[in-house]
């Protein structure tokens, strides 16, 4: 793979991002980085082997330039590259809520724009990693955004009116199983169990279930299903989540966070 690729802002994504594609084959000295601190930057290069670069020298040498600054930063970053990203660049943008047509009104015209919606499961290569093109993204351009978000899990294409929605769901939806085990957590300290066993109790179970709805191609409702005995102590629990209103909370819960993301792509942030 000999195509140079530079990620602009290398925070923890990035770094995983960078871990996950030399694994996958990229050699580290096609992998350029940029850092706002120059120890941070030093850290990449000894970590990885990759080359700390400024984000003009990375413009103008990388073919692929992969955008992970935080989005509020986005328009200073933005400016700072346009004098120096030619316009058959790919520039790839990993910040959430904002659209395709932000950066294409600030770069060359023509140049292609791919959004990436990746989430925090990177880091162990277990990523999911929502793809939408701008007006200028060819199919190979998606396709490279692929081989490179693949190298830290699984990858889906989507049209970009749908961002918002997946932001919701795959973007932010690591913190909700978080806050789940959090919460079954004290439980199972409520119901007299210690923390670190009912930690590794909810954890497995958890994994395990995971495991099941990715690799048994049944519906969740029959795997539910399979667990609830007639008048066991599942159905039991169930009955009492749904008098809770948990499932109209998750929904109300999701469309606050794609709401979000909607106001932040128009800049009501």
């Amino acid at each position: 793979m000999s195509q140079k690729v530079a990620v602009l802002g290398t925070g923890k994504i990035g770094e995983a991002l960078l871990s996950g594609m030399i694994r996958a084959g990229w050699a580290p000295a096609d992998l350029l980085v940029t850092a706002r601190r120059p120890e941070r930057a030093e850290q990449l290069r000894a970590r990885h082997g990759v080359t700390p670069v400024t984000n003009a020298e990375a413009a103008k040498t990388a073919d692929t330039l992969i955008l992970t600054v935080k989005p509020q930063d986005m328009g200073a970053l933005l400016d700072e590259l346009a004098p120096h990203v030619p316009a058959d660049r790919l520039v790839i943008s990993g910040a959430a809520g904002i659209p395709t047509s932000f950066f294409e009104g600030r770069l060359a015209a023509g140049t292609p724009v791919v959004r990436v919606m990746t989430n925090t499961p990177a880091l162990v290569d277990e990523a999911m990693s929502v793809i939408s093109a701008g007006t200028h993204a060819t199919a190979d351009h998606l396709a490279h955004a692929e081989g490179i978000f693949g190298a830290v899990g699984k990858t889906l294409r989507v049209p970009e009116s749908q961002q918002d929605a997946c932001t919701a769901l795959s973007g932010s939806g690591p913190a909700y199983f978080f806050y789940l085990v959090e919460a079954m957590t004290d439980a199972g300290i409520l119901l007299g169990l210690p923390r670190d066993k009912a930690h590794e109790l909810i954890v497995q179970s958890a994994i395990g279930a995971a495991v099941m709805l990715r690799d048994s191609g049944e519906h969740p409702v029959r795997l539910r299903e399979n667990v609830t005995s007639p008048a066991g102590t599942t159905i039991n629990a169930i009955r009492e989540l749904e008098n809770h209103g948990v499932r109209a909370a998750l929904i109300a819960a999701l469309e606050a966070a794609r709401d979000r993301s909607r106001a932040l792509a128009s800049g009501n942030g």
